[in-house]
């Protein structure tokens, strides 16, 4: 029957026909026959099925095999034993030069009649063996599949114990050499088949025996960071990694970075060539492995190879943008790439010639994943233009092809930046290390103490934390004509964009210094801030005028600019001004002085003077943190005191002027302020955060700031030794003198005299009395009978005719406080928020100033604590108690800005129209560049320190925690441990015991 099926198999017939005849041959096949033409028959189909030249033949010689399979079973596992499928596997099958590539094949097809015989334990023994040796002799992707097919249909056939470990391992190792020679699409998808075939064996493996995963990663990681391969290992190894538990992820990450045996040239070379992975199609997962191991990387200070790397791999990653199989994976490697790289613009400044083009193809391919990168591409772009700014000439491309992209805020900016930067990462081995030093996770940058030079750190923190002062020095041009202005600006630049955790501000310590300073000595904060302020409005004045600038930038309008013409930075942003009125008390002659002030110094009443019961003449309101409802009429609008007094206060001394109450925190009993408007009536049972600002304020035998303000503000009688020298009476007169405050300052420095002479002891003593600090204060200012009518049409409201207070509204935003007893000694520290405009600027259409509630101000908006190179997060509620807890530590110097409302408005809108035509501060090419530079000195010096560290500790002696047998037995698994379960870390057996 072998013969007649050979002879129709070899003829020349139309298949047709031969079908025909074969069909009748292997029906014969079917009924019982001898044992040598069972064999005959066996042999003949086993030729036709591995050396058949058509497909035609192999697939007669399949199906007389099968049937043969089927109705022989005892004739066939005769046939299909141990010695010949030894021969098959090892000489192969055909004449030298043509073996069969069906061994393989062959094989699976056999196996499935022989399961339940008694050699199949036999057989599989020997498949255990070969499919070893098979994959050690580096089979083509092709033959790497047909075992792969072949053992996930018979699993008994993997290799195990030892060898299955030396399987997968040398598997990895064919696949790092897998190549797909043809470029055509359907070549390509039959090598992605072929590869995934090989990944999923590794799957099934890992799967059943996790033992498995660590060394074969660790193979994975030898192949990809050898250095003396000629060739590159293929990408698809990107297919390994995807099968790995990404609960393994932190242990295999955080061995492989703290691994002191491997160099930076092989780690390089791995994380590079991790990085081509992303343009392995289909691969999951592979993203975030290049993630976790470049934040491992920054973990452990390892920032020249972060940067080599990004610098070489970034546009690679870009370009693979436009391909939507694998644009999710290499856009997520490329928002860390960019967002991490903070120290220099050079990585962005890569791709900037790419992007417009990148952003045509995407918009122009109008899918899903296309409209969803493209939002995505824009808010990385905008996060690096807020980062480095200043290059207009390079941007304008960019911001063209993304302008109608939405733009994220500037709050969604900062957490992108600070939680992706490298100096960020932590290293979750800091306990085996001495501390190194790290940037705040605040994101704010300290300042270096150059030898009791705390008061200055204090204040330029408290200045650098006003915003809208901050941002009007950033965005100064660049020239000589400021010295002390340009070096403030290169100060504040890098408490902006440096990677270090403080900087050391000693080149401007010595531009600033007061003359009379002694160098080393404690010194006055408020004493040095004056000193500075004032430098800065001289040196501006004598030099180039800002509103030039902003004239010929176009950043403000004509009454803009009229208004504020021959102002300074320092008198927009602090200056305030000032009416002295002196009244003699005889003729009732006014004589009055207009001054400016940039702070308001203010003196504690004698004890004797009991504030809480005591009244002013100018009322002082403290809002303490609640939701404050505007008025009816805003502008708070009320007849000047004397002309309410008018001469029953001189006729009569003990006539009862206006009394003063605080709003928020009114004592039981204490009558409402007329003035107060609607807001005076909050009944603070009912308002939990009414409640809250009863317990942030000092008892009631205690001063407030309104309470100084107040005291400041109230009459004083010339008397005595003190007389007035009256022009109209031509003699020494009783008088009484009072201020008024005529224009409120942007930014209100209060400074509490805390400080006085002791005649005794011949020293400066300290105050110590508690102040309550209001986070919320409004401030009566005089307006003039023009300012009234301005007020009036601008708001739609009515007031009454001639002069009179308007209420302007102060959010607190810096507390400087001193820890000590005297002036020449203890130690300055300040807690800081940035207190921004929260509703848009200008006004309703009602004419009413539509405030943010005070909930968002008190309560939303982040406080900081500053101590020299320490910042930390603090809350309102620590600067409140802080002399509570501490007796010596006592506000000194505050700082308050003022919301938008009707004096404000000009100065209001023309920053607000800054910011909207210029967004963050542009810092010129210089300044950028030297941030750029130190950044660079800085991670070079983080790395050094680190590797020095990691030298130590590796002379230590070992830990069994991390240096554990591999083998151990695992009932040792419930061993504590600083690593334990219960630790978040894993058992002895777990996969944190590796160490590569």
């Amino acid at each position: 029957m072998d013969k007649i099926l050979e002879a129709v198999v070899m003829s020349s017939y139309p298949n047709n026909v031969k079908q025909g005849l074969v069909r009748r041959v292997i029906e014969a096949a079917k009924q019982p026959m001898d044992s040598e033409q069972c064999w005959s028959m066996l042999e003949l189909s086993t030729k036709l099925y591995l050396t058949g030249d058509t497909k035609y033949k192999r697939e007669i010689g399949k199906e007389v095999l099968e049937v043969y399979g089927h109705y022989h079973p005892e004739e066939f596992e005769e046939f299909f034993n141990v010695r010949f499928l030894l021969s098959l596997l090892q000489e192969g099958y055909g004449p030298l030069g043509k073996r069969s590539h069906y061994v393989l094949d062959y094989i699976q097809l056999g196996l499935q009649f022989v399961l339940e015989s008694p050699s199949a334990n036999s057989i599989f023994s020997l498949l255990r063996i070969e499919v070893l040796r098979k994959v050690c002799e580096r089979p083509s992707p092709k033959q790497c599949a047909k075992i792969s097919k072949l053992l996930t249909q018979h699993p008994q056939c993997i290799p195990t114990g030892k060898h299955q470990v030396l399987f997968c391992q040398q598997l990895i190792r064919c696949i790092g050499q897998f190549q797909c020679i043809s470029e055509g699409e359907e070549d390509i998808m039959e090598f992605l088949e072929q590869v995934n075939k090989v990944s999923g064996l590794l799957q099934r493996i890992w799967r059943t025996q996790t033992s498995a995963i660590l060394p074969s990663l660790k193979e994975l990681f030898t192949i990809i960071s050898s250095t003396e391969e000629q060739e590159a290992p293929s990408n698809a190894l990107a297919s390994v990694v995807q099968f790995v538990p990404l609960e393994l992820m932190d242990g295999v990450i955080r061995n492989l970075t703290n691994d002191d045996s491997i160099t930076d040239v092989q780690m390089m070379t791995a994380i590079g060539r991790m990085i081509d992975w992303v343009s392995w199609p289909l691969g999951k997962n592979i993203d975030k492995w290049i993630i976790a191991l470049l934040k491992g990387l920054a973990a452990v200070k390892k920032f020249s190879i972060l940067i080599e790397v990004t610098l070489s791999k970034i546009e690679k990653v870009f370009s693979k943008l436009l391909y939507p199989i694998v644009r999710e994976g290499a856009l997520s490697v490329l928002q860390y790439m960019l967002l991490s790289f903070q120290h220099s613009h050079e990585a962005f400044h890569l791709l900037l010639p790419h992007i417009p083009r990148l952003v045509a193809s995407l918009k122009k391919e109008d899918s899903n994943s296309a409209t969803s990168s493209l939002e995505q591409l824009a808010e990385l772009i905008h996060c690096m233009f807020f980062r480095f700014s200043g290059f207009p000439d390079l941007y304008e491309p960019v911001l063209e092809a993304v302008k109608a992209l939405p733009i994220p805020n500037e709050d969604r900016i900062k957490h992108l930046l600070g939680q992706n930067a490298w100096t960020s990462q932590k290293n979750e081995l800091a306990c085996f290390y001495p501390r190194l030093a790290s940037k705040s996770e605040t994101g704010k940058i300290g300042l270096i103490n150059l030898g009791n030079t705390c008061y200055m750190n204090s204040i330029i923190q408290s200045l650098f934390m006003a915003s809208d002062f901050r941002h009007s020095v950033l965005n100064l041009t660049e020239g000589n004509s400021q010295p002390l202005m340009t070096k403030l600006q290169w100060l504040f630049a890098f408490l902006e964009h440096s990677q270090r955790p403080a900087i050391s501000p000693e080149s401007f310590l010595s531009a600033s210094w007061p003359p009379w300073f002694t160098p080393g000595a404690q010194q006055d904060c408020s004493e040095y801030l004056k000193y500075l302020l004032d430098r800065l409005h001289e040196e501006e004045k004598t030099g180039k005028r800002i509103y030039q600038k902003l004239k010929e930038s176009s950043l403000m309008s004509q009454a803009v600019e009229h208004h504020y013409l021959n102002k300074t930075l320092i008198e927009k942003m602090f200056g305030g001004k000032m009416m002295t009125k002196i009244r003699c008390l005889k003729c009732l002659n006014v004589s009055s002085r207009e001054e400016a002030f940039t702070d308001l110094s203010l003196a504690f009443p004698p004890p004797d003077r009991h504030m809480r019961g005591s009244t002013s003449v100018l009322p002082v309101e403290e809002i303490g943190p609640q939701f404050i409802e505007p008025p009816e009429n805003p502008s708070q609008l009320t007849g000047s005191p004397w002309i309410q007094r008018k001469a029953p206060m001189a006729r009569d001394p003990a006539a009862p002027p206006m009394p003063v109450e605080t709003l928020g925190f009114q004592e039981p009993g204490e009558a409402a302020n007329p003035l107060s408007g609607n807001a005076s009536g909050v009944d603070a049972a009912k308002d939990p955060l009414l409640a809250f600002g009863e317990q942030a304020c000092a008892p009631k035998d205690s001063r407030s700031v309104p309470d100084l303000i107040n005291y400041f503000l109230s009459p004083e009688r010339l008397t005595a030794e003190n007389k007035y020298h009256c022009e109209k009476c031509a003699s020494l007169q009783d008088a009484e003198k009072v201020a008024e405050l005529t224009e409120g300052p942007h930014y209100l420095i209060l400074t509490l005299l805390r400080f006085s002479f002791d005649p005794r002891t011949m020293k400066r003593k300290k105050i110590l009395d508690n102040v309550s600090i209001p986070v919320v204060l409004k401030l009566p200012v005089l307006v003039t009978p023009e300012e009234t009518e301005e007020v009036c049409h601008r708001g739609k409201d009515r007031a009454a005719p001639g002069s009179g207070f308007m209420s302007v509204v102060y959010d607190l935003c810096s507390v400087v406080v001193h820890s000590g007893i005297s002036s020449e000694s203890g130690h300055y520290y300040c807690y800081s928020r940035e207190c921004t405009d929260t509703a848009p600027h200008g006004q309703p259409r009602d004419g009413a100033p539509k405030l943010a509630s005070d909930k968002q101000l008190d309560f939303e908006i982040q406080w900081y604590l500053f101590n020299d190179t320490r910042v930390s997060f603090s809350s309102f509620e620590s600067v409140s108690n802080v002399t509570s807890f501490f007796p010596k530590d006592t506000a000194y110097v505050l700082f308050y800005r003022q919301r938008p409302g009707r004096q404000s408005c000009l100065l209001h809108e023309a920053l607000a129209e800054a910011g909207r035509l210029h967004g963050e501060p542009s810092l010129h090419k210089d300044l950028m560049e030297a941030i750029s530079k130190d950044n660079i000195l800085y991670l070079q010096e983080q790395e050094k320190e680190a590797r020095n560290r990691a030298a130590y500790i590796s002379a230590l002696p070992k830990s069994p925690l991390w240096w554990r047998d591999l083998d151990r037995d695992k009932d040792d698994d419930s061993s504590s441990g600083g690593c334990s379960p219960a630790a978040g870390g894993g058992g002895s057996g777990s996969f944190h015991g590796l160490v590569f």
